[in-house]
């Protein structure tokens, strides 16, 4: 196959070496467990967290004479995956047998696919900044069946093996080398969870092992051919795959400045250490002595079937957001952060119905998603509503409460809950609306320091202070708008 390059150099990527400017190239293969209740293969669950071994049905366990059946959801799972990275449907697939030893796979093989994958080339938009898009090809996705799990840490000279993963659909979806930094590498798998999680074809959880990398890494001076590849495996986090980018990338770079050349290798990323390090040489296709399973038939379905699984397809975060900036108003930014998960953008547009949509946003991105992020805890968990968050932005657009109260009010509602309008009048939180009461306020404070009000006439700047004398008088209630225009008569300021 020839690798085509599609990707002008950016000098802003380039990477500074003793011999000068180098240029990362990267590509992905990310395995992404299918959300299904049964194995690709099999009817043995697929539900996560079971007893070891607990998962396994006679074909995982590849009992004599049991032979595989495909799992129709698995196949359309893949058939959505495939249609929401825009890709191309193959009608006719095959299942080939990928001949390799996996000492935690019991048929000494994997059901995979090669020369015939269901889903051909795609595409995913990278947003980098307001002003930088970058397009990343997909070479092709492919159904194939997880090995199960091997444990070293159980017993001091034997070595387990926890079934249960065995069998399970993996899509394997593979990028063309068209990533040139870390930072479009964990950009490139944050988009790509986003969209299998929107779509529902895989939880994303890579924690859990439910979604992998195995991150292609070769250098080369800008524009030149493309360097020797190293293949860093089974890389668990968006942030470890960013690391082991910078140093394989450096790795390869300091070698080549010392006159050596690259091995094609695959490597083992260690957290702990911040390094990569060598597992055993790179294999090719060939070494896999590829050939159709002769247990299963070719893949086939018509156009209509793609077309039934299409119509049923969720809006995308691409067109969400799209929507967000045309419909509400939104900065690209903030519909980037809020489209980030389908539970945050839900959650934005309850709160934003018949709302000022950018006050709204401020609330979600600036106080909700700090305040979850410091507790553990993601929008599914909230201790505030929806509907809670939309009355508190609903006192403040009618004048009840201050920002400064507002804040305060979010912190009571997430620890105790109940009605943000019952709780403002209750503990008397309402904002001071009434000129009579705050002005007496504002000239007892500015009678009190008589030089400092000289020295605001000099230094508009300083006026603040006062601002936040008034404001602590009145507990916070005082409307803040009222408190700057008595202050600016009383002091005399233009």
């Amino acid at each position: 196959m020839t690798i085509v390059d599609t990707r002008t150099p950016d000098p802003k990527k380039f990477i500074k070496g003793d011999t000068g400017d180098w240029e990362i190239v990267i590509g992905m293969e990310v395995h992404a467990q299918v959300t299904s209740k049964s194995k690709l293969f099999s009817g043995a669950s697929t539900e996560f967290g079971h007893e070891p071994n607990s998962n396994v049905s006679l074909v995982d366990a590849a009992m004599p004479g049991m032979l595989p059946v495909i799992n129709e959801e698995c196949v359309r799972q893949a058939i959505r995956t495939g249609l929401g990275l825009k890709a191309a449907i193959n009608n006719k697939s095959v299942f080939d047998r990928k001949n390799y030893f996996y000492p935690d796979l019991p048929q000494g093989y994997q059901i995979s696919q090669f020369k015939q994958p269901i889903v051909g080339e795609g595409k995913i938009l990278l947003d980098m900044s307001e002003d930088e898009q970058v397009e990343i090809g997909v070479e092709r996705l492919h159904l194939e069946q997880d090995a199960g799990k091997s444990l070293h840490d159980q017993h001091p000279s034997m070595s387990f093996v926890d079934l249960n993963r065995s069998g399970v659909a993996l899509m394997e979806i593979v990028s063309k080398p068209d990533l040139r930094s870390s930072d479009e590498a964990k950009a490139y798998l944050t988009k790509l969870r986003t969209i299998l999680r929107y779509l529902g074809t895989c939880d994303g959880n890579m924690e859990q092992g439910s979604m992998r990398a195995d991150v292609n890494v070769s250098v080369r001076k800008p524009g030149g051919e493309f360097g020797t590849r190293c293949e860093i495996k089974n890389v668990n986090s968006i942030r470890f795959a960013g690391q082991a980018i910078e140093y394989e990338a450096r790795r390869q770079i300091g070698i080549l400045e010392d006159g050596g050349s690259i091995d094609q290798e695959t490597c083992l990323f260690d957290p702990g250490k911040g390094e990569t390090r060598s597992m055993r040489s790179k294999e090719e296709a060939h070494d896999y002595r590829y050939f159709p399973d002769p247990d299963l038939l070719s893949l086939e379905f018509d156009d209509a079937y793609v077309d039934a699984l299409r119509v049923g397809l969720p809006e995308l975060p691409d067109e969400k957001k799209s929507r967000f900036i045309a419909d509400y108003g939104l900065s690209a930014y903030d519909s980037d952060i809020i489209v980030q998960e389908k539970a945050s953008a839900d959650f934005f547009e309850e709160v934003a119905k018949g709302r000022d949509a950018k006050l709204a946003a401020n609330w979600v991105i600036n106080e909700l998603f700090a305040y979850l992020h410091k507790a553990g805890l993601d929008v599914a968990t909230s201790p505030i509503s929806a509907e809670q968050l939309g009355g508190i932005i609903d006192l403040i657009k009618a004048g009840d409460i201050s920002g400064k109260i507002a804040k305060d009010l979010f912190e009571i509602v997430c620890a105790e809950g109940d009605d943000p309008k019952k709780i403002v009048e209750e503990r008397g939180m309402k904002q001071v609306t009434d000129l009579g009461a705050i002005e007496a306020m504002v000239d007892e404070i500015i009678s009190a320091n008589p030089d400092k009000a000289e020295q605001v006439k000099e230094k508009p700047g300083l006026l603040g202070w006062f601002v936040g004398q008034v404001m602590k008088a009145s507990k916070g209630k005082a409307n803040p708008q009222a408190v700057n225009e008595l202050l600016h008569k009383k002091i005399g300021i233009e």
